[in-house]
C-alpha cells in the first residue's frame, strides 16, 4: 500500500472519470460521467453508452509506514516488454497516468501529455501511461479478446499522440499503485525512489500540469 502526500481534485472544465474499478481477472474496468461529484453515465469515444459505478477504497496506511514503503511492481508495457518499478530510478520524477479507453476526458488531454513528456531532459522527468481497462494476458484469460484491447489501446494512443510508454494492468500493478483509484483520469507523482509524491484525479491542461510538475521538481 502507498500513502497519498497530497490528493487534488481540480474544479475546473476537466472532468474526472468514476472508475467502477473492479479488479477481476486482471481487469480494471469502468466508466466517467461529467457532473460535480463525478458520477453518473456517458458515452465512449466509440458511441456506445456506459454507466458509472462506484469502487470501494482499499485500506490506508499511516504516513509513518507510507515513508517507508515505495511502489513496487512488475509489469509489462502495451509493446509485452518488461517494466518493473526501477524503472523509477531513471528520472527525478515519473508522471503516472491512469487512464482508460473509454474515457473521454482522459483522451482529450492525452495530445498535451503527449508534448510535455517531450519538453523534460529525461533525467528530471519521464511520463508513463496506464491503461486501466486492458489487462496483461495471463492463463485463463480470452487472448484473443485481451489482443482486441490492446489493439484498440494501440491506436488511440497513435490518435492522441501520446507518445510515451503505456503499461498494461496486471496484480501487481494493481496491488502496488490502483487499489484506491476509483476516477480515471487519476494522476500520480512519483520520484526517483518510488515514493508519491502527488496524487491528482481528473484531467487537467498543460499550462497546469507544467505548473505543478517544475514545483515537484524544484522541490526535489
Amino acid at each position: 500500500m502507498i500513502y497519498r502526500k497530497k490528493k487534488t481534485i481540480p474544479k475546473n472544465k476537466y472532468a474526472a472519470c468514476v472508475l467502477s474499478a473492479f479488479f477481476l481477472a486482471g481487469v480494471l474496468s469502468g466508466c466517467a460521467g461529467n457532473g460535480g461529484d463525478g458520477a453518473g453515465g456517458g458515452e465512449s469515444p466509440d458511441g456506445s453508452s456506459y454507466q458509472a459505478q462506484d469502487q470501494e477504497p482499499g485500506p490506508q496506511v499511516s504516513e509513518e509506514e507510507a515513508q517507508e514503503d515505495a511502489v513496487a511492481f512488475e509489469g509489462q508495457d502495451i509493446e509485452g516488454n518488461a517494466v518493473t518499478s526501477d524503472i523509477f530510478g531513471q528520472s527525478r520524477l515519473t508522471m503516472i497516468n491512469v487512464w482508460a479507453t473509454y474515457c473521454n476526458p482522459c483522451l482529450i488531454e492525452m495530445p498535451e501529455l503527449g508534448e510535455l513528456a517531450g519538453e523534460y531532459e529525461a533525467g528530471d522527468f519521464q511520463l508513463i501511461g496506464v491503461i486501466s481497462d486492458v489487462p496483461e494476458a495471463t492463463k485463463g484469460m480470452d487472448a484473443e479478446k485481451v489482443e482486441r484491447a490492446v489493439e484498440e489501446a494501440k491506436s488511440l494512443i497513435e490518435m492522441t499522440g501520446a507518445d510515451y510508454p503505456h503499461l498494461l494492468v496486471n496484480v501487481s500493478l494493481y496491488n502496488a499503485l490502483l487499489t484506491d483509484v476509483t476516477a480515471v483520469p487519476t494522476t500520480f507523482f512519483i520520484d526517483g525512489e518510488g515514493k508519491v509524491l502527488d496524487t491528482v484525479v481528473g484531467a487537467r491542461d498543460k499550462d497546469s500540469w507544467r505548473k505543478l510538475i517544475d514545483g515537484l521538481l524544484e522541490d526535489l
